[in-house]
């Protein structure tokens, strides 16, 4: 299988109604776009909807951090490119980088860890075959790009 490394399959725009009383893309909506770019690049995995509907199985994220790297504004176009840190029998490591525009002036980047997770049972299964096959194919053609600095932060207060 040969899959897109990074993968750029998802572009947005920032709508009237995620303005806050800013004057800015509201924090939430930096989320929507990104579980947005996860649902393209989860569908062209064929682990998104249509394998929910098959299997009865689907991923719930376990954990997600967040840059925020530069304001959106009303009709600003974003691109999201995906990439695939890891994964094994039960996990999905991914890093979303939202650029502006058709540049590449970061404007938000997002890490997440996705759990496998059999819906009927509300339990974290392995991946069946044929999904793990597609996701370790993907994930071994990422695995040759540079994984960005800013993944692995943890957050932390500096002293007072």
């Amino acid at each position: 299988m040969s899959f897109p490394a990074p993968f750029e399959g998802f572009e947005g725009e920032v709508r009237p109604e995620w303005i806050d009383i800013n004057g800015h893309m509201n924090l939430a909506y930096y989320v929507v776009l990104f579980d947005w770019a996860t649902d393209a690049l989860f569908d062209a995995l064929d682990i998104g909807r249509d394998y929910k509907e098959r299997t009865g199985c689907g991923t719930f994220v376990a954990e997600t951090h967040i840059l925020y790297r530069r304001e959106l504004f009303l009709g600003d176009r974003v691109r999201v490119k995906s990439l695939i840190l890891g994964r094994d029998e039960k996990r999905l490591h991914l890093a979303h980088e939202m650029t502006l525009g058709e540049g590449s002036e970061s404007a938000a980047m997002q890490e997440l860890l996705y759990l496998h997770v059999d819906l009927g049972r509300r339990r974290v299964v392995p991946f069946p075959a044929e999904a793990a096959s597609r996701v370790a194919a993907a994930a071994a053609a990422h695995a040759l790009l540079p994984r960005p600095s800013w993944t692995g932060r943890r957050i932390a207060a500096l002293p007072f």
